[in-house]
């Protein structure tokens, strides 16, 4: 049997008195800083809330009971867990930088009109070169793997799997999506405004208008998220499905 990697776990979510009691029997030390693990009781948002707050920290997702899920076995994931068993599976991040403040996402990275009457105008580069025109709409959704399963999917009704995509939300003029290689690096100015910048569900949005200049970019380090194969409820949204390794070794 593998050695022990995780004791020290904090708890995120709802409902975390349910949870409580079973990490504690299966050996994990709960703790408020510095964990090993973050255990995560709630949907994707949650995962996505608690990679914001400990970025890098391995997340196990339990998923709760709700409308469109049933529960995951809780006692089964954190056993499984607890021996080492398992993989770790690694999420590409997006970022984006604008005058000096940078938001982290693990989906998309959105740009959106602030005035639902009034179209957000914007140019591209991609690797500093311009690309296109001036573009007249709601904004632009810079996704990743993972998250092209979400809104970028609304948008272009379809997925990728490596790189970035570029969907334009409801742009005045026909725009096909782009899908760039991992390395691009994608600039955005913002021609006429009042736009906001946005993260995944975070709530800390910025406030973009005209000559902002927005830098995007992969993010230099993946969330990891820990997976038990074969358990029967998949405890994180998972319709791209990155790499994984098995507990306690190391990709080269």
């Amino acid at each position: 049997m593998p050695d022990r990697l995780f004791t020290r776990a904090v708890l995120a979510g709802h409902d975390l008195g349910e949870i409580r009691p079973l990490a504690e029997a299966h050996g994990f030390a709960l703790v408020q800083s510095h964990p090993e693990i973050v255990i995560c009781h709630g949907g994707d948002g949650t995962v996505l809330g608690a990679e914001r707050e400990w970025p890098g920290v391995p997340k196990l997702a339990l998923r709760r009971a709700g409308d469109h899920h049933r529960a995951t076995d809780h006692g089964a994931l954190l056993a499984a867990i607890a021996h080492g068993e398992g993989e770790m599976l690694e999420f590409v991040k997006v970022e984006a930088e604008v005058r000096g403040e940078r938001l982290i996402g693990i989906n998309e990275i959105l740009l959106h009109n602030a005035v639902a009457t009034s179209a957000v105008r914007y140019r591209i580069a991609i690797d500093r070169r311009p690309w296109g025109h001036e573009i007249v709409g709601d904004g632009l959704v810079v996704s990743t793997p993972f998250g092209s399963s979400g809104y970028y999917r609304s948008i272009t009704h379809s997925t990728f799997e490596v790189g970035l995509g570029l969907a334009f939300n409801n742009s005045t003029e026909p725009l096909d999506h782009l899908v760039l290689r991992p390395e691009v690096i994608v600039g955005v100015r913002v021609t006429r405004g009042p736009a906001v910048l946005a993260a995944d569900n975070n709530p800390a949005w910025i406030t973009l208008d005209r000559d902002d200049e927005v830098t995007i970019r992969q993010h230099a380090h993946p969330a990891l998220i820990l997976r038990v194969p074969g358990h029967p409820h998949p405890p994180f949204r998972r319709h791209i499905h990155p790499n994984g390794h098995p507990l306690g070794h190391r990709t080269t």
